[in-house]
């Protein structure tokens, strides 16, 4: 049963998430890209202080697949680091906590285009 709670808060999470995305995108004249970048930061910044690492216990994969769960990992990335290797963490901690996400990102979008052929939109 725990199970299922487990995949229920994910998915209230994550919902909420994307239902926020979309609003944006369907009342604002924000570009989807604008708000993805907005995501990340704002996991850097919710990171950063501390109020995403709650967020992420409590909803599991809701929270921390979603691009604010990508800038929160950066966030901890860098702060991690930090404490180890001192100013040279602030350049090398984000890329050492998300390169197996990002690894898989670039790898899918290559299968990806070896299936399917690109079209123009016209």
């Amino acid at each position: 049963m725990e199970f299922f709670w487990d995949i229920v808060k994910a998915f209230f999470v994550g919902g909420i998430l994307c239902v926020i995305g979309q609003v944006l995108i369907d009342k604002t004249k924000l570009t989807p890209a604008r708000i993805l970048v907005s995501y990340v930061v704002i996991g850097v910044l919710l990171g950063a202080i501390g109020l995403y690492k709650p967020l992420a216990e409590f909803a599991g994969a809701g929270a921390t697949v979603p691009l604010t769960g990508f800038g929160y990992n950066l966030a901890k990335g860098v702060k991690e680091a930090v404490e180890q290797d001192g100013f040279l963490g602030i350049l090398t901690g984000g890329l050492k906590a998300s390169a197996g996400g990002i690894a898989a990102a670039i790898v899918c979008g290559l299968i990806v285009s070896l299936i399917f052929k690109a079209k123009d939109k016209s």
